[in-house]
C-alpha cells in the first residue's frame, strides 16, 4: 500500500504545473477507547483506531476535476480514493481511478465524523471489506429525484472469508459489475437498491454476488437509517453455495447538542467451504456457520459542529454460543 500512496502523491504534484495550485484540502482526526467483558477482544481496555484523513480536490479544466483521500489508521497509511472525473452535467459524471464502492449507504459514509455509532454494524464488519474500494470506472448522476451509480472494476478475491476479500490487482480474467440506484421520495426520505456480481476465484469459474437495499429518513431531528444485504458465493462440488445475509436498523434524535442513538443488527453467515484452514486453491476451510445479533446504544455530544464525542455500549449475542463479549467504546472525532 505504501507504493500506492507514493503514486498518488506523484500524480497529485504532477498536476500542480497545470494550474492546480488552488487545491482544496479537508480532513478529520479521531481517537477511540474500547473495553469489554472477559471474552471480548478488548477485555483489558485499550486506546485504538487513531485515524487521520486528508482530502485533496480541485478542478483541472471546465467539467474536469479530481479528488484524492489518504487515511491513516495507527501507523499505516492507505489510499481511500483517487480519481479523475469528467462531469458533463449533474446527470452524467464519469470517473476513472480508485473509488469507494457504492454498495449501500454506509460504505461511502463511514468516516468518524459521518457516523452516529463508533463501531460498524455486523453486516458491514462481516459481509464485505471495510472501506470496500475498487479500481476501475464509475458512472454516476442524478436526474430529478432519481440517483444512480454504475461501475466496472477488478472485483473481490476468494479468501477465507468475505471481509478479507479486498484486492487491487485482478486474480482472474473476469471484471466485476455493480450498480446502485435510488429515489428521493421526498426531501427527507430516500430509498436505494444495490447490486454486485463478479467471479472471485483464480480459476475464473465461480461467481460472488451481492444484493442490498437501504433507506434513510430525517424528520424534525429524528434520523432513521436501515440497510439490508445478502451475498451468495458459488462453491466447488460437492459443497453447497454459501449465503450470508444481514441487516441493521438505526434510530437517533437531536436534543439540543445531544443525540441519543439505538441500533439493532443481525447477521447470518452460512458457508461450508471457506473459513479457518482455507488455502488457495486446494484446501477447503472448516466452514463458517454464525448467527448473531447486536443491540447498540449510543450518545453523541456536539461540542461544536466539527467536534463530537461519542459513547457506545454494544450488547452482543450469538445463537450457538453465549459469550460474555459486550463492549463499551468512546470516541472523539474532529473534522476540518
Amino acid at each position: 500500500m505504501r507504493t500506492k500512496v507514493i503514486l498518488v502523491l506523484v500524480i497529485f504534484f504532477s498536476f500542480l504545473p497545470l494550474g492546480l495550485a488552488q487545491v482544496q484540502i479537508r480532513g478529520y482526526l479521531s481517537l477511540e477507547y474500547m473495553s469489554g467483558q472477559e471474552e471480548s477482544d478488548v477485555h483489558l481496555g485499550s486506546f485504538k483506531n487513531s485515524q487521520l484523513g486528508l482530502f485533496f480536490s480541485g478542478e483541472i479544466a471546465p467539467k474536469f476535476d479530481y479528488a484524492a483521500e489518504l487515511r491513516s489508521e495507527g501507523t499505516a497509511v492507505k489510499v481511500e480514493q483517487a480519481w479523475v472525473r469528467y462531469k458533463a452535467s449533474e446527470s452524467f459524471a464519469l470517473s476513472a481511478g480508485f473509488f469507494l464502492v457504492p454498495f449501500g449507504r454506509y460504505n461511502q459514509s463511514n468516516r468518524p465524523y459521518q457516523t452516529d455509532l463508533i463501531n460498524p454494524p455486523l453486516q458491514v464488519e462481516e459481509m464485505y471489506p471495510w472501506s470496500w474500494r475498487e479500481l476501475g470506472i464509475l458512472l454516476e448522476g442524478r436526474i430529478s429525484s432519481l440517483f444512480y451509480s454504475a461501475y466496472v472494476g477488478n472485483g473481490l478475491a476468494e479468501k477465507l472469508n468475505l471481509k478479507e476479500s479486498q484486492q487491487f490487482e485482478d486474480n482472474n480474467k473476469n471484471k466485476a459489475l455493480g450498480a446502485r440506484a435510488g429515489l428521493f421520495l421526498s426531501q427527507n426520505l430516500a430509498v436505494a437498491f444495490s447490486y454486485y456480481r463478479g467471479k472471485y476465484d483464480e480459476d475464473n469459474s465461480r461467481y460472488l454476488s451481492f444484493q442490498g437495499a437501504d433507506l434513510i429518513w430525517e424528520f424534525e431531528g429524528l434520523h432513521f437509517l436501515a440497510e439490508y444485504s445478502r451475498a451468495s458465493l458459488e462453491n466447488p462440488e460437492p459443497y453447497s453455495s454459501g449465503e450470508i445475509k444481514g441487516y441493521f436498523v438505526q434510530v437517533s434524535f437531536n436534543i439540543d447538542s445531544l443525540r441519543p442513538v439505538v441500533s439493532y443488527q443481525y447477521l447470518e453467515y452460512d458457508d461450508p467451504y471457506h473459513g479457518l484452514g482455507f488455502i488457495l486453491p486446494s484446501y477447503p476451510g472448516g466452514g463458517i456457520f454464525e448467527e448473531k445479533s447486536r443491540w447498540s446504544f449510543g450518545l453523541v455530544y456536539f461540542f461544536a459542529p466539527t467536534l463530537v464525542f461519542k459513547l457506545e455500549y454494544d450488547y452482543n449475542r450469538e445463537k450457538i454460543l453465549e459469550l460474555k463479549n459486550n463492549t463499551i467504546s468512546a470516541q472523539v472525532a474532529l473534522s476540518f
